[in-house]
C-alpha cells in the first residue's frame, strides 16, 4: 500500500506527548512490512535543518525538505511565518493565537503532498488529530466529484484536545459554510476540527480498544459521545506499541547499568543511581515509586495531591518527572522541599532521566483520569518496574491484575485518593516478599507491545477502509 501519514509532532524531530512517538515508529513498523509509506509534518523553529534536504517534489505555497528514518520518507512542510518558531502548539503555557490558521494550512498541504506520489495519488491518507483533520473533509469534497480512490483513515490520540475556534474561522479559513453543520464541523456554534475528521473519514482509530468503548459514552466523549456512537461501525480501537530498539534496558545507553529479564541484576545498580541522582532517601526496604508524566488534572494530579501526605506515612519514595500546570509544579516542589528526602523531584524535560526513572524504580504510578492509550505503563513493564494504574482506556488493555501466578501489576477502578491508597497498599504487601515482587516484575518484562502487532492491525484497518462501507 502507498501511505501518506500526517502528524503535526514527529519523534525524534518534534515531540509533546505520546502522538510524537507514535508517528516516529507506527510509520517505520509499516514500512518494515513492505509498504510505502510518506510521512507529512510542518518544519518547527526548533528542528535541526542539518539533516534535512530540499524535496524532489514541490508543491503551491508551501516549501518540502525532506530526510529518511527506517524506511519511511518524511517531508516536511516549510512556512516560516507559521511553522518557524520554537514551539510545537504554543509557548510558555499559552497556545499560539494562529493555531487554527497554522493548522488549516498544514492540512491544506496534504491532498497536493498525496498527488505527487503518482497518478492516484496514496491508497491510505492516515490523519491524526485535529491538526490534520480538514484534510478529510477536503478529500470527502474531491471524492464527491469523483476523483480518485484515497481513502482516508483518521485517528483520535485524546479526545480532550478538539482544535475549537470561533466560527468565523469558516470565512476565515476558506472552510465553506456548507461543512458547517450539525453533522459536520459545528460544534455549539464554533468550529471544532477534530470533528471534522470524525465527520468526513472513511475509518476513525483510536488508540486502544477499552478507549474506543469509553469515549462513545459522556463521560469520556467530551461532547462528541453521540457523533461518535452514529459511527461505531467505523471506529475501532489499536494499541499503540513501544519501540523496543530504544526503550529496552538491555540495550538502553541512557542507563548506569544494562539488565534484562533473564539478567536483573543491573536493576539493583539502576536503582542505586537514580536514588543519588535525584538525593532520594529510600533503604532496601522502601519500594521507590516512579512518575513520568505531563503535570495535569487528566493525569490525577489532583489525587496525587490529596493522597501524597498519606503515602508518605508509609514505606514508599518518590521519583518525579515532568512538567505542565505550574500550580502542580509550585505544589510538588513544596511536597518534595518538606519530604525529607523522600521524594525526588525534576521539572522538565529530561529523556535520559526519564529512561533511568523507569529502570531505577520499584513500581511505577498513573492514577489517570482517563487515559487513551499511555506509553507510560508500557515502558515500565519493560523495565520491570511495575505499574499501579487506575484501570481505564488503554491502562486496562496492559497492565492485568497480579496474583501468585499470573498478573502483571496493580489496578484500582475509583478515581480517588483513597483508591489509591489502597493499591499502593496492596502493591507493598507483594513489594515485602521478594520472590512474589520477582515474579510479577519478571511478568511483565516478557509482555511484548512491540510495534509490529500495531502495524498489522493498522495494515486490517486500511484494508477495511480500502473496501468501503457503501
Amino acid at each position: 500500500m502507498k501511505i501518506l501519514f500526517a502528524s503535526a509532532e514527529v519523534a525524534p524531530f518534534s515531540k509533546t506527548g505520546g502522538l510524537g512517538d507514535v508517528a516516529g515508529a507506527l510509520p517505520r513498523a509499516l514500512a518494515a512490512r513492505g509498504h510505502e509509506v510518506v510521512v507529512a509534518t510542518p518544519l518547527y523553529g526548533g528542528v535541526d535543518r542539518g539533516a534535512l534536504r530540499t524535496a524532489s517534489v514541490a508543491i503551491p505555497g508551501a516549501t518540502l525538505l525532506e530526510a529518511e528514518v527506517g524506511g519511511a520518507r518524511l517531508l516536511f512542510v516549510e512556512n516560516e511565518a507559521l511553522f518557524g518558531r520554537p514551539g510545537v502548539y504554543g509557548e510558555g503555557g499559552e497556545a499560539y493565537a494562529d493555531n487554527a490558521e497554522r493548522f488549516a494550512f498544514f492540512s491544506r498541504c496534504l491532498l497536493p503532498i498525496a498527488a505527487t506520489r503518482g497518478p492516484e495519488g496514496v491508497d491510505i491518507l492516515h490523519l491524526n488529530d485535529w491538526q490534520t483533520a480538514l484534510a478529510a473533509l477536503e478529500l470527502a469534497r474531491r471524492k464527491g466529484a469523483g476523483a480518485g480512490l484515497t481513502r482516508s483513515v483518521f485517528t483520535i490520540h485524546n479526545l480532550g484536545y478538539q482544535g475549537i475556534f470561533p466560527k468565523d474561522a469558516v470565512d476565515r479559513l476558506g472552510i465553506g459554510w456548507d461543512a458547517f453543520t450539525p453533522d459536520g464541523l459545528e460544534f455549539y456554534d464554533q468550529v471544532n476540527f477534530l470533528k471534522a475528521g470524525l465527520a468526513f473519514s472513511d475509518l476513525v482509530t483510536t488508540v486502544s480498544p477499552t478507549y474506543a468503548r469509553e469515549i462513545q459514552g459522556p463521560e469520556q466523549g467530551f461532547g462528541l459521545d453521540g457523533m461518535l456512537r452514529s459511527r461505531a461501525d467505523r471506529l475501532t480501537g489499536i494499541l499503540n506499541g513501544v519501540d523496543y530498539r530504544e526503550w529496552s534496558p538491555d540495550v538502553d545507553p541512557h542507563l548506569p547499568a544494562r539488565y534484562s529479564m533473564a539478567d536483573p541484576a543491573g536493576k539493583r545498580a539502576c536503582r542505586a543511581a537514580l536514588l543519588r541522582e535525584l538525593g532520594i532517601d529510600a533503604p532496601p526496604g522502601v519500594m521507590v515509586i516512579g512518575i513520568v508524566s505531563r503535570f495535569a488534572a487528566q493525569k490525577g494530579f489532583d489525587l496525587l495531591l490529596e493522597a501524597l501526605p498519606r503515602l508518605l506515612e508509609r514505606e514508599v519514595a518518590f521519583a518525579i518527572l515532568g512538567s505542565g500546570e505550574k500550580r502542580y509544579e509550585h505544589w510538588l516542589e513544596r511536597a518534595a522541599a518538606a519530604s525529607g528526602g523522600r521524594v525526588g523531584l525534576r521539572t522538565g524535560f529530561d529523556e535520559g532521566l526519564a529512561h533511568r526513572i523507569y529502570a531505577g524504580s520499584d513500581a511505577f504510578l498513573m492514577p489517570s483520569l482517563y487515559e487513551p492509550c499511555g506509553l507510560s505503563q508500557l515502558y515500565a513493564l519493560r523495565y520491570g518496574s511495575v505499574p499501579i494504574v487506575r484501570r481505564t482506556g488503554g491502562l486496562a488493555d496492559t497492565v492485568s491484575q497480579a496474583t501468585r501466578d499470573e498478573g502483571t501489576g496493580f489496578l484500582f477502578d475509583d478515581f480517588s485518593a483513597a483508591a489509591i491508597l489502597a493499591a499502593v497498599d496492596e502493591a507493598r504487601v507483594w513489594f515485602a516478599d521478594p520472590p512474589a515482587w520477582e515474579r510479577i516484575r519478571k511478568r511483565g518484562m516478557a509482555q511484548d507491545f512491540s510495534w509490529d502487532a500495531a502495524a498489522s492491525n493498522y495494515e486490517g484497518a486500511y484494508r477495511r477502509a480500502m473496501r468501503g462501507f457503501d
